[in-house]
């Protein structure tokens, strides 16, 4: 049983390790993400556009600087029409350079470096196509949800949460749309865009260097997979040790009963074997009073005249057992042949039967002899009655 244990113990602990593992790649590729900036190291393909209200008449200006390692633009807002404004857009495109629509669903949050001289208050936006109301290429019919940002010379880490952008009254007022209309989703993006806000300082020559745009998400199918691991390999896990467990014990079931033959109280001994009278006088009397449950030392000493280190020197001698070892291999040695003879008798009875006035104890006993309970002998002796037998 001991190579049954260790064969079970390396694999609860390989399971376990397995599991540890697998768990933590798991839980590692939920967190997905989307590299915007630095460009060459960009998921998607984009072209910066740069714009501003000097198209609507108003005296806005903006330049790009990078658009590589960083999104660096300086602009100058002018308060020349109702809503002045500057700003950079990404525009996504696919392999051979046309516009195109991108699906950022799956993302909850993009996070980005920023520094700004002088300190402004910037707006995200994301254009965003939608049915039955954006026209294709007519970006002034797209929705374009944002966030608002502050950022400052000394530069700071913007973490910003997809789900809470708002979109302006006018869009819903210029395609009649009710106002509870607020939920989006970042299926169809044409654009994504960093822009001034109307807390942008007026006619001041504002700096920005935006750098490590990432889109952040959570894939969790990848922790919907593990689960299915773990009810799977676990219970066939359970299921093999089971198995095995029970073949490896019936193995030792019977490997103890070969090797108790010589001990079967109801086996006739052999005189050959004993042909000292003390010998023949020990052997015989254990043989035919083991039953008895008063049967201790003193009353074979009473019975033999032999002195209690005598019987213990010649049982130590012969079969290398003490009185009290001897006398529970005769017993539950009986025990273990009328488990397997008698199949209507009780443990009780039987445990009554060789010796034993508690069956608590007998069980404790029967379980250290033959590694599993009476009622779990019987069963393997069920299993293999002519061998079990002797």
């Amino acid at each position: 049983m001991q190579n049954f244990y260790n064969k079970a113990l390396a694999g609860l602990l390989g399971l376990m390790l397995a599991s540890v593992l697998i768990g933590w790649l798991c839980l590692r590729c939920t967190y997905t993400r989307l590299t915007l900036l630095p460009a060459a190291q960009s998921d998607l393909k984009w072209k910066s556009e740069p714009s501003a209200d000097i198209m609507n008449g108003g005296r806005s200006t903006i330049k790009l600087l990078d658009d590589t390692a960083a999104l660096s633009f300086e602009f100058t807002s002018v308060k020349a029409v109702d809503y002045p404004y500057a700003r950079v857009e990404l525009a996504f495109q696919d392999r051979a350079g046309k516009p195109m629509l991108v699906d950022l669903s799956r993302y909850s949050a993009i996070s980005f470096e920023v520094k700004c001289a002088p300190a402004n208050t910037l707006a995200l936006g994301f254009m965003m196509f939608e049915d039955q109301v954006s026209v294709p290429g007519d970006f002034t019919s797209y929705r374009l949800p944002y966030a608002y940002f502050f950022c400052n010379e000394s530069g700071e880490r913007v973490v910003m949460d997809l789900a809470r952008l708002r979109t302006d009254q006018w869009w819903y007022a210029v395609h009649k749309l009710n106002l509870s209309r607020q939920d989006y989703k970042l299926e169809k993006i044409a654009k994504l865009s960093f822009s001034s806000t109307f807390q942008s300082p007026y006619e001041v020559l504002s700096k920005v260097r935006i750098t490590e745009v990432t889109l952040l998400g959570r894939d969790m199918g990848y922790l919907y997979w593990f689960g299915g691991f773990m009810l799977v390999a676990w219970p066939a896990y359970g299921v093999w040790f089971f198995r095995r467990h029970t073949e490896a014990l019936l193995v030792e079931v019977k490997d103890r009963m070969r090797r108790d033959i010589p001990l079967v109280a109801y086996q006739q001994l052999s005189q050959d074997l004993h042909r000292d009278k003390e010998q023949r006088a020990i052997l015989g009397y254990l043989a035919t009073e083991y039953a008895n449950p008063d049967l201790d030392a003193e009353t074979m000493v009473n019975a033999l005249g032999i002195n209690r280190n005598k019987i213990n020197e010649i049982l130590k001698a012969e079969l290398g057992y003490t009185f009290s070892t001897y006398l529970n291999k005769l017993r539950l040695t009986e025990a273990a042949r009328l488990l397997g003879a008698k199949e209507e008798t009780s443990v009780a009875e039987i445990a009554y039967a060789v010796g034993y006035r508690n069956v608590s104890y007998f069980n404790k006993l029967f379980k250290e002899e033959y590694g599993c309970t009476p009622k779990t002998f019987r069963k393997l002796r069920e299993d293999t009655p002519a061998e079990a037998g002797g």
